[in-house]
């Protein structure tokens, strides 16, 4: 299994359970005790919601006024839907209220405003409401939750409101201002949204606010171009109890009384419910639900406001002439508003004065109509419904003919369960403003309307109505069957149903009309068929539905309904008490039926024991300890995986949590992890993530292996910027997830250091430094404090690379010699002379002759171990290891340390400058005959690489001149004896020469540490440079110069050895800028650099 995955191998699954979801939703279903998550734990106690429910009743008010943008209508607000003002005072004909409650009511009644004086007293500075006026429904603290929906609160015929891509918050801060003056102490706002000129307010009481949860409020555009803002619907959700969802929906459809226009409205209708979406629903700080829920979702709806629906098939002057009848009777005969009436009726001219009527014959047609009232027989007075001259009768007779209830017979339009309470008020549109019963009396004369309506729903009605609708199909459905099959047709033979001789058959003797007639089947009928119609649901109930005629301030008459709720309110003690219940009960379920394994960790990492340090120690919470990590030392550890449930367990490992800007994986870096066997998705994709199965009773052992090799995770490593503490996740599917600590200690490495870094190390290297000092690898970089004491370990270059050098230098010498008396016969050639890799040996990988991985890793990490602690490099290797095999393993540490190196031998900086010198000469006409010298000299800048580029090329000198001698004849170069090597001053940082070979041992004791008092290097000072300098022997002019194919030979191998060591050691050496372009170039010049020091050296 790869141990670097960063997706998980299924998503994870949706979360719907909400609080006051229905009990036949497909999650109600599924059995929430199968696993704890915790939305089973939700649904779990929510299926024991009885023990900790309770039932409470609220009463709910909702309004709705379409105030036309009309100034001074805000004064009205408070009067008649807070107090309940602004319908009584009338006569018993134009109130919705019953002749019961109109003999009911109070002594103070009779001092309630008349409408003429009212009419007199309108302005637009104060309150149209009647003076003296008293409430006529529930009002003040009585209500519970007002809702008010508000329309064209600004003018939407513009175009500036109707392109405004934002509400103007203005005018919608004077009604909360208005409302909220009304209300009595302690309501708080709940909800408010606004679109345009549509404003939606709900206030709760002090008492139920603590109970309202999940508000979410949002609007819908259905104006111009179908989005447009100038109409549409602003809605709410909110959840009373944490069991009951209210959605409340504020309109204004589209106005217009012909087909086109009632197309539209349903149209808009269609839309509103389709495109609002409501936040999802949060328990707590738990989201439980994936999606927001839509209108249809709630168990309680409430649908108002300018509905615009009209009256079809009926001339709009007719009604306007029928309504004015019934509303003329309010005002006296010198009333401006009686005139226009009494004028449109034709009782008198438009101009005629009111004093040319007698009050005779007002009495006698006031006392005409009170006989017509009366019933001839008995002188008792008619019933509203029976009378035909009762406005109760004039609205049933107008009522056939509303859009709304013949779109919801045609279901078309609100047909899915909505309903409304009893029409027994005048149509709400038009008026003339400031008049109670004129309607438009304008030059468009509009036909009066119930224009604002108020409908309503429980979560019961809309599944009655779709059962409904699925019985008229089927219906439907079998009819067209019968009909296929001639079924349909009449039995001739039968010509009634019923016995035409049966007594009370029409016809017969004692037969008497409406004997026939069978109110409750036609009440069934009607509440199937019709409008307004009351389902089985008990739990909300219309108290009041009527509207405000003597509000005078708009065009549009105020509506309200009183509604009563009876719902499950939780009881948050008892709640808690059956969570605990659940959450024991699934637990202890969890542990005998969840899929479960058990994890062992094997505590014993294997790898070489060069210390006691390397042991691990035992670890908290079952975790890994690896002990000590050194740089390419690897160590291995394990997990057991034991299925110990009685099911079925599938496991995988899965992203562990990491840092910001860290890469998502399994393991961390320095970690490889691998599981026995093979996986369930094996031919999978390969970014997937590997599970495996295991049946009760199986196990898989999982392979952990730690090796710190990476050059840049080193770095981070040696500066204390990370550390090797961190987790892998187990994640058992459908279980729970097992966090796994992995633990390492990182040794400290001279790899990857500064060469500044490293000369300031003691003998015993990096480990004594950390054991004197008991630093993290970021206080070596903190000097300040202990710089006294580190200055006397300081020395010119670093020991790591003096100690390499010279060993890998000796090495060669005696792997060459063993050659030559092992191999004398010359059956065999040497690695260093077989094609086409033999150049680059011991240094080319292609030319090793131990080609062992394991064995060579192993003795990669002695070496890496030998430099950190500063003992003898071959100290650590056994003695069947061949000097061969020993010198390609140092030879190979030596090049990785260079690669390691973080400034390199050549630091940018410096080959910057060599560089530019190189650039500048290519384009002089003078040869530089001597590049060791400014080569040199330019390094000179930087003693401690300068001394360390020294040893480098000294030894690959001498290495050359081992394995590719040239003869001593060659006129250009000297004899191996006059090679100077260099020395490094005890007490200064000066070089010098010598004209002998050095031994190791000598010039390791020229590595002394150099005083802190000695003066700083100058270019003066170093004689390096006669080290490389070539001098020609004297020739001899008697001799003639004798040249053969074997020395041509010679030469052309020892210049592709020069080469070959050149590209290696160049890339190692040099550290070139980000970015450089034509990497060819580049290379060749680096090359430049290095073969002036290797050519022609013997």
């Amino acid at each position: 299994m790869s141990s670097h995955h960063s997706r998980d191998a299924s998503p994870q699954p949706p979360m719907h359970s909400t609080p006051g979801a229905f009990p036949s939703s497909p999650n109600s279903e599924q059995n929430p005790e199968a696993i704890s998550a915790p939305q089973s734990l939700s649904l779990a106690v929510k299926a024991r919601r009885s023990e900790y429910v309770k039932k409470k009743t609220i009463r709910v008010k909702v309004g709705t006024w379409n105030v036309a943008a009309l100034s001074g209508t805000e004064l009205d607000i408070g009067a008649w839907f807070i107090e309940g003002k602004g319908i009584k005072g009338l006569d018993e004909n134009l109130s919705e209220l019953s002749a019961k409650e109109q003999t009911d009511t109070s002594a103070g009644e009779e001092n309630i405003e008349s409408v003429e004086d009212q009419e007199l007293r309108r302005t637009k500075k104060k309150s149209t409401i009647p003076k003296d006026d008293v409430p006529a429904v529930a009002a003040g603290e009585d209500i519970d939750l007002y809702v008010l929906g508000l329309q064209e609160i600004v003018d939407i015929n513009s175009a500036s409101e109707a392109l405004r891509p934002f509400a103007d918050p203005f005018p919608g801060k004077k009604w909360k201002a208005a409302l909220k003056e009304a209300l009595p102490q302690g309501y708080k706002l709940i909800v408010e949204q606004q679109m345009s000129g549509l404003y939606l307010l709900v206030y709760a009481s002090a008492e139920l606010a603590p109970c309202i949860s999940s508000v979410s409020s949002t609007s819908v555009g259905t104006g111009l171009l179908g989005y447009l803002r100038n109409k549409g619907a602003v809605c709410a959700r909110l959840i009373l109890g944490e069991t009951t969802r209210l959605v409340f929906v504020n309109c204004h459809l589209a106005a217009g009384a012909d087909k086109a226009a009632l197309d539209r409205r349903n149209w808009d209708v269609g839309q509103i419910l389709s495109r609002v979406r409501f936040n999802p629903i949060t328990d707590g700080a738990e989201v439980v639900e994936e999606y927001g829920d839509a209108i249809g979702d709630e168990d309680f709806a409430f649908w108002f406001g300018d509905l615009n629906y009209r009256l079809d098939d009926i001339p709009p002057e007719d009604v306007r002439r029928l309504l004015l009848l019934h509303t003329r009777n309010e005002y006296d005969l010198n009333n401006k508003s009686k005139r226009k009436i009494d004028s449109e009726l034709g009782y008198i001219s438009a101009d005629q004065d009111s004093s040319s009527i007698s009050a005779e014959n007002a009495s006698q047609h006031s006392k005409g109509s009170k006989d017509s009232s009366e019933d001839e027989g008995d002188g008792l007075p008619l019933s509203p419904g029976s009378d035909p001259a009762s406005l109760h009768t004039t609205l049933r007779s107008l009522l056939v003919h509303d859009q709304l209830h013949d779109q919801q017979k045609k279901h078309k339009a609100f047909h899915e369960g909505w309903r409304e309470g009893e029409i027994n008020f005048l149509p709400t549109y038009k008026y003339d403003v400031g008049s109670v019963g004129m309607f438009d009396s304008g030059d468009k004369k509009r036909g009066p309307s119930w224009c604002d309506r108020i409908l309503y729903r429980s979560r019961q009605d809309r599944i009655e109505a779709e059962r409904k609708w699925k019985e008229e199909d089927e219906a439907k459905k079998r009819d067209a069957e019968m009909k296929q099959r001639g079924l349909d047709e009449p039995d001739e033979d039968v010509i009634f149903d019923s016995d035409p001789g049966t007594p009370g058959f029409p016809g017969t003797p004692g037969y008497a009309p409406g004997d026939d007639y069978n109110e409750d089947e036609d009440a069934a009928t009607e509440s199937e068929l019709g409008p307004g119609r009351h389902g089985p649901d008990e739990a909300i109930s219309l108290e009041h539905y009527g509207s405000h005629q003597r509000v005078l301030s708009s065009d549009h008459k105020p509506l309200d309904a009183v509604f009563t709720i009876t719902y499950e309110a939780v009881v948050p003690e008892l709640k808690a008490k059956v969570h605990q219940d659940v959450a024991r009960e699934l637990d202890k379920q969890e542990n005998e039926g969840r899929p479960g394994v058990t994890v062992v960790v094997d505590n014993q990492p294997q790898a070489l024991n060069y210390k006691a340090d390397d042991s691990a120690e035992p670890t908290e919470n079952n975790g890994v300890n690896f002990g000590a990590i050194r740089y390419g030392v690897p160590k291995s550890a394990g997990l057991t995986v034991a299925n110990t449930g009685g099911v079925v367990a599938t496991f995988l490992f899965v992203d562990r949590p990491i840092g910001d800007g860290q890469k998502d994986s399994i393991t961390p870096p320095w970690l490889h992890l691998e599981v026995d066997g093979n996986s369930d998705n094996k031919n999978s994709n390969r970014n997937a993530l590997q599970e495996y199965t295991l049946q009760p009773g199986e196990t898989r052992y999982v392979h952990l292996s730690a090796e710190v090799r990476k050059f840049k995770l080193v770095r981070k490593l040696n500066e204390g910027k990370i550390r090797l503490d961190d987790i892998l996740v187990l994640r058992v599917k459908d279980g729970r997830d097992h966090f796994i600590p992995l633990v390492a200690r990182w040794m400290q490495s001279s790899f990857c250091r500064t060469l500044e870094e490293l000369v300031l190390l003691p003998e015993g290297g990096i480990r004594q430094m950390q054991r004197n000092h008991q630093e993290s690898a970021a206080d070596l970089h903190n000097l300040d404090d202990a710089q006294e004491s580190i200055e006397r370990h300081k020395v010119s270059a670093p020991r790591e690379l003096f100690a390499l050098t010279e060993t890998v230098q000796d090495l060669t010498q005696r792997a060459v010699a063993e050659w030559d008396m092992t191999h004398g016969d010359g059956a065999s050639q040497p690695p260093w002379k077989q094609e086409p890799f033999g150049n680059g040996w011991p240094f080319e990988p292609q030319s090793w002759t131990l080609v062992s991985s394991q064995e060579r890793s192993h003795l990669l990490a002695a070496a890496a171990e030998a430099l950190d602690t500063g003992a003898p490099l071959t100290s650590h290797f056994g003695e069947e290891i061949s000097t061969l095999h020993r010198l390609e393993v140092l030879a190979e540490t030596l090049v990785t340390f260079l690669h390691s190196l973080q400034d390199g031998i050549i630091t940018t900086e410096l080959w910057s400058q060599l560089d530019l010198h190189m650039n500048t000469a290519s384009k002089s006409i003078s040869t530089d005959t001597d590049p060791q010298s400014w080569i040199l000299e330019i390094l000179s800048s930087a003693p401690v690489h300068n001394v360390a580029f020294t040893f480098i090329m000294f030894m690959l000198a001498k290495i050359a001149n081992e394995i590719a001698p040239l003869s001593s004849s060659q006129p250009t170069v000297i004899s191996a004896d006059s090679i100077q090597s260099p020395r490094v001053s005890s007490a200064s940082t000066h070089f010098t020469t010598t004209t002998t070979n050095t031994s190791s041992s000598e010039l390791q004791q020229q590595l002394a540490p150099s005083s802190p008092t000695s003066p700083t290097t100058t270019r003066s000072q170093i004689s390096i440079l006669s080290s490389f300098r070539r001098t020609k022997p004297a020739t001899n002019t008697s001799e003639e110069p004798t040249s053969s194919s074997k020395e041509e030979a010679a030469k052309k191998r020892r210049q592709a050895i020069e080469h070959a060591y050149a590209d290696i050691f160049a890339e190692a050496m040099i550290r070139r800028p980000a970015g450089m372009k034509d990497r060819k170039v580049t290379k060749d010049k680096m090359r430049r650099v290095l073969l002036p020091f290797l050519s022609g050296l013997v």
